[in-house]
């Protein structure tokens, strides 16, 4: 917004630099004097006999003192454009401190490569435009969120991409003809890295992006089959992964959960590992509606196959199995300071041979360890009927308010699915 007004209605200028004095941060604007990197222009390809061309841009390795007036004197980390390779030296103008040209011995210096900023964690080697932004419209990146890699349309060079609000901008990070990079014609860097702590200060680039996890999955690798039921955050669905793997896919749209409340139930699911839990296979957070893909328990939730004929006339001591198996599920989440907040017969699956697991983290929360005590904002939704007193009433949960929901649960299992409280009216 601030490149735009100071563009556009100059003669206000005294009025901007009171808003925004010099130096102040404002995100950045799409109509600023920028180069935007084309979009869907394949890299030029090289002539078969062509060698490519030699890297111009070195850095010093150490310190190096001139002894004589053609030789140039650098400091370890100083940057050189090198204008030509003579003999042992490179004739090379000095890009970092009081710009000069002269000789430095080769062995005083190394070339700069992409892969020399592979240990930055903003620089992201081998992804496209497209890869860029999605990677960047992920729930872990905020506006702010930016990265570097290799440009698509110029060779050499790189681009610059940032997300603002819902929108990814992609900008090429040019060379000059002295080997200094800008963004902006006369704002010259002599570094990468001196032009990316310009414009985080100048553009408010917050933050590296974030990279996806082993967990992340291009969402064209599931397909859809048949909704298994529906919920307070989304559907669920039986589905197929490669084609082949038999999944349970929960879809989530954007209006139906906080980014937040998301983050939180991917974040709980990564971590844990028990046969009494759901397991979780992979994730489709870029873009949406969101996945979450897990196991496929053909049963269904432990609530509708109790009610079914098959499980009306399953005997009390299977039904106890199931109750034993939710108390081991639970266990571990106890061991791991995590209370359910949700437990319930609907939050419980069944497989073919009649196994149980705990399923729906959605409200699941890390208790701290000294307190074993969770807090939330009032105003939260909560199943009222499987929910503690202490937690209805003064939203404090912990692992005794776990088992008062798994109390309510075994009423749910020796009644084979019935509702408890069915005489009050109200929350289910």
């Amino acid at each position: 917004m601030e490149p735009f007004l100071r563009k556009r209605l100059t003669f206000l200028s005294f009025f901007w630099d009171k808003i925004w004095p010099a130096g102040a941060p404002g995100f950045l604007d799409p109509d600023a004097d920028l180069e935007p990197e084309p979009a869907g222009v394949e890299p030029p390809a090289a002539e078969p006999c062509s060698p490519p061309a030699p890297a111009q841009l070195f850095r010093a390795l150490c310190d190096f003192r001139a002894q004589s007036a053609e030789e140039l004197s650098v400091g370890r980390g100083d940057r050189l454009y090198a204008l030509r390779e003579q003999g042992g030296y490179i004739f090379a103008r000095r890009l970092s401190r009081p710009p000069r040209t002269g000789l430095v011995p080769i062995t005083c210096v190394t070339r700069v490569t992409p892969e020399a900023f592979s240990d930055q964690p903003w620089y992201f080697s081998g992804i496209s435009r497209a890869e860029a932004q999605q990677l960047l419209l992920s729930p872990g990146n905020a506006p702010g969120a930016f990265l570097v890699r290799p440009s698509e349309s110029s060779h050499g060079d790189f681009s610059l991409s940032v997300r603002a609000q819902a929108k990814v901008h992609h900008y090429r990070i040019s060379t000059a003809a002295d080997g200094s990079l800008y963004l902006q014609k006369g704002q010259l860097f002599p570094s990468l890295e001196e032009l990316l702590a310009y414009y985080k200060v100048h553009w408010q680039l917050i933050q590296p992006c974030v990279p996806q996890d082993k967990w992340e999955r291009p969402r064209s690798e599931f397909t859809l089959q048949r909704k298994l039921g529906e919920g307070y955050f989304g559907e669920v669905w039986e589905g197929l992964w490669l084609g082949s793997v038999p999944v349970a896919i929960k879809v989530i749209k954007p209006a139906d959960m906080k980014l937040t409340d998301l983050a939180q139930e991917i974040r709980t699911l990564k971590s844990l590992r028990h046969q009494r839990l759901i397991r979780l296979h992979a994730v489709c957070s870029a873009g949406v509606p969101v996945y979450i893909v897990t196991e496929l328990m053909r049963r269904g939730s432990l609530q509708a196959f109790l009610g079914s004929p098959e499980g009306q006339a399953l005997s009390p001591p299977l039904l106890l199995t199931f109750a034993c198996q939710v108390a081991e599920g639970m266990s571990y989440l106890e061991e791991r300071h995590i209370v359910h907040r949700d437990l319930a017969a609907r939050n419980v699956l069944v497989g073919d041979d009649l196994a149980c697991k705990v399923a729906d983290f959605g409200l699941a929360r890390l208790l701290k360890v000294r307190d074993d005590i969770y807090s939330p904002s009032r105003g939260s939704k909560i199943p009222v009927k499987w929910t503690a007193p202490e937690a209805a009433h003064y939203c404090v949960y912990s692992q005794k308010s776990d088992v008062w929901s798994f109390g309510v649960l075994l009423y749910e299992v020796f009644t084979y699915g019935q509702c408890p409280y069915e005489v009050l009216a109200g929350e289910p």
